[in-house]
């Protein structure tokens, strides 16, 4: 790997210069444009629209674009003698507790690496880091502008984490809210169905729908004709039975799995509810059968006892 940046960390008095290592990948397919009709390429020239000519790379510089529509250009020197002292240094502001940290904000990582003199104190950071189980808050400066990061420990390397400012984040208040009601027992059977799920080995997902678009793009770069995809089924808005979709979800699960895939109904609870309601009834109907001869018997009893009298 190479390095994508040059700096330190600062932890209070103490500087570790460090290098930044990419931590991720993609591995995403890219695409390039071409002309329908002849199957060119098209490309895109760097054309300077008040002579017309076409620049190269080391011609082109930056600059910002004001209300009025004046271009301002700033150079690396510009950047370069602003008084930050994030310009070359990630600078540790807090420690604060891990589930403190929202993962929307979390966006691009970079494994953090130091030699020679810089060891020592990386390794500081690192121990301080694991015994205190908390990451640390820090501001740096990279692609001309300040960002707010997170430094924190994985097996053995510091990796940090670009994050986004709490500003940058949206508040959900826009987001429309259903206004529905669930059942305990609909929530049972979701959960029973999350148990299910749980334990699968995340370093063993594959991107399966890259896996078949390289499948379609060899066969193409071959004459041949591309697999053919089973078409998904369309989405319905027809009303379903809930309780008897997740059941069918939890059997479908425990048998990818190779459990058996027998599940307890989901609706017991309303079951045994009606179950007890009927077992009620019945016993009150047998206990008014059980009054109800007495109430006669002690009646003729009590006639027998005092015979009407005659008029």
């Amino acid at each position: 790997m190479r390095p994508v940046w040059s700096g330190a960390i600062s932890f209070g008095l103490v500087t570790i210069p460090i290098k930044a290592f990419p931590a991720t990948e993609s591995h995403s397919i890219s695409f390039r444009q071409i002309h329908t009709a002849d199957g060119g390429r098209i490309r895109y020239r760097k054309v300077c629209e008040l002579d017309g000519e076409e620049l190269a790379q080391e011609e082109i510089g930056r600059g910002y674009e004001t209300a009025t529509g004046t271009l301002v250009p700033v150079t690396d020197a510009d950047l370069d003698a602003m008084p930050l002292p994030t310009a070359k240094a990630i600078e540790i502001v807090s420690f604060v507790p891990t589930d403190s940290i929202d993962p929307i904000q979390i966006g691009a990582s970079y494994y953090l690496a130091a030699e020679g003199v810089a060891a020592k104190p990386y390794e500081l950071l690192r121990r301080a880091l694991q015994r205190s189980s908390k990451v640390a808050v820090a501001k740096f400066a990279w692609h001309n502008r300040e960002r707010l990061g997170l430094l924190r420990v994985l097996d053995d390397v510091i990796v940090l984490h670009a994050m986004l400012w709490p500003d940058e984040i949206r508040s959900t208040d826009q987001v429309p809210v259903p206004d529905v009601s669930v059942s305990d027992e609909e929530v049972d059977a979701a959960v029973a169905l999350a148990e299910t799920l749980t334990g699968h080995d995340m370093s063993q997902m594959r991107d399966e729908y890259r896996a078949a678009l390289e499948e379609v793009i060899a066969a193409k770069a071959a004459g041949e004709r591309p697999p053919a995809l089973e078409p998904a089924e369309p989405a319905s808005a027809q009303v379903v039975d809930l309780m008897a979709m997740l059941e069918k979800s939890v059997q479908d699960a425990k048998a990818t799995r190779g459990e058996p895939a027998t599940v307890h109904p989901m609706p017991a609870k309303k079951k045994a509810t009606a179950k007890k309601a009927a077992a009620k009834k019945t016993g009150s109907t047998a206990a008014a059968a059980k009054r109800t001869p007495a109430k006669k018997t002690a009646k003729k009893a009590a006639s027998k006892r005092n015979p009407p009298r005659s008029a």
